[in-house]
């Protein structure tokens, strides 16, 4: 299964300017996400997907593997669609380019979830912390047995009316899709729910495709926030 991972990356970010150009103990964020994700043995490339011409520039400048993409794209996955319409693959993975403690455990949970050919997205979960429980930034996300998923919301679901204390999960910003699932994402409008919740998985849902969500243990940190960037440094800086 030949398997590419793109990874969108956007210099415009509203809650922290320039976030994939800010610096971890002297590397941008862009590039602690690439090397990560180049670490998977199970991946064919790592390309850089950007609108941004000093994104791309640092890229060249470290080696890491950039193509610019174009400024109209409304998200992530649209810009993965753009690479994936002259690369080919039998699957593409979208890693977040704030997601800088991406594992490769994590990226090969993904590809198990892929090795079922009926599948066209797949994502990941993680047992959700009890301080992200209530935290809208850390998105939950509920299942069906045979891993479906139900619903991704901002909100803590499901709803524990009688108090029976569920395990919540939380979602990973970690996506893989067939060509043709990509295909359908671009032609379906931006969906009423999606523009709700500020979540583009949704459009998934809300136009009857299928997602199906693999479990991992391990947690990551998302970058939206100047908070997480000195998290994620201080982590970043131990493991070195």
């Amino acid at each position: 299964m030949r398997t590419i991972a793109i990874i969108p990356a956007r210099l415009v970010s509203t809650r922290l300017p320039h976030k994939m150009l800010r610096e971890i103990a002297g590397k941008p964020l862009i590039g602690w996400v690439y090397e990560a994700v180049r670490q998977s043995p199970l991946l064919a490339d790592v390309i850089v997907a950007t609108d941004s011409a000093e994104i791309l520039d640092a890229c060249r400048a470290y080696g890491w593997k950039a193509r610019m993409t174009s400024s109209a794209h409304r998200s992530g996955t649209e810009r993965v669609h753009e690479v994936a319409n002259s690369v080919g693959a039998d699957v593409y993975i979208n890693v977040q380019g704030d997601e800088p403690l991406v594992r490769s455990e994590q990226l090969a949970t993904l590809m198990e979830v892929m090795c079922e050919p009926k599948i066209l997205v797949g994502t990941v979960k993680t047992p959700c912390s009890p301080q992200e429980t209530h935290n809208p930034n850390a998105v939950k996300v509920v299942t069906a047995p045979d891993g479906r998923a139900l619903y991704f919301s901002r909100s803590t679901i499901p709803f524990d009316r009688d108090a029976t204390r569920p395990t919540y999960y939380k979602h990973l910003g970690l996506y893989a899709y067939r060509k043709a699932a990509l295909d359908q994402f671009v032609s379906w409008p931006e969906s009423a729910l999606e523009k709700m919740e500020r979540l583009e998985q949704l459009r998934f849902l809300e136009n009857g495709m299928p997602m199906y969500v693999g479990e991992t243990p391990f947690d990551s940190i998302g970058v939206d926030t100047e908070e997480d960037l000195q998290r994620v440094t201080k982590i970043l800086c131990q493991q070195r």
